[in-house]
């Protein structure tokens, strides 16, 4: 069964990154397992000193929708670490693509 992979990639702002890592992994990584979604992979991009990244899974596009209307309307996100996170951030983009399960196994990491 396929699966929808987002691929999300974050410009940050100049110096940021390990404080971004830092809300991610106490912050934001524990709320997303708490609402369900399937972080397969994120972290500080190797190519450069000011980017980061996150993959998420999902069943379909619907799916995707649905979670993170819920999530990012949660009174959870936006009376949390939705400020602090998102001042560090100068852009971002996402690319969704469809992928079959081996591949989803493949850039799963150990989280």
């Amino acid at each position: 069964m396929n699966r929808i992979l987002e691929i999300r990639s974050y410009n940050l702002k100049p110096g940021t990154r390990t404080r971004f890592h830092a809300l991610v992994n106490e912050q934001s990584l524990p709320m997303l397992k708490r609402w369900n979604v399937d972080v397969v992979a994120y972290g500080p991009s190797p190519h450069d000193e000011d980017s980061y990244f996150l993959i998420r899974s999902y069943a379909s596009l619907e799916d995707r929708q649905q979670s993170q209307d819920a999530f990012y309307s949660s009174t959870e996100w936006r009376e949390g670490p939705r400020e602090a996170i998102i001042s560090l951030i100068d852009s971002d983009t996402s690319i969704v693509i469809e992928v079959d399960e081996a591949t989803l196994q493949g850039l799963r990491q150990k989280i």
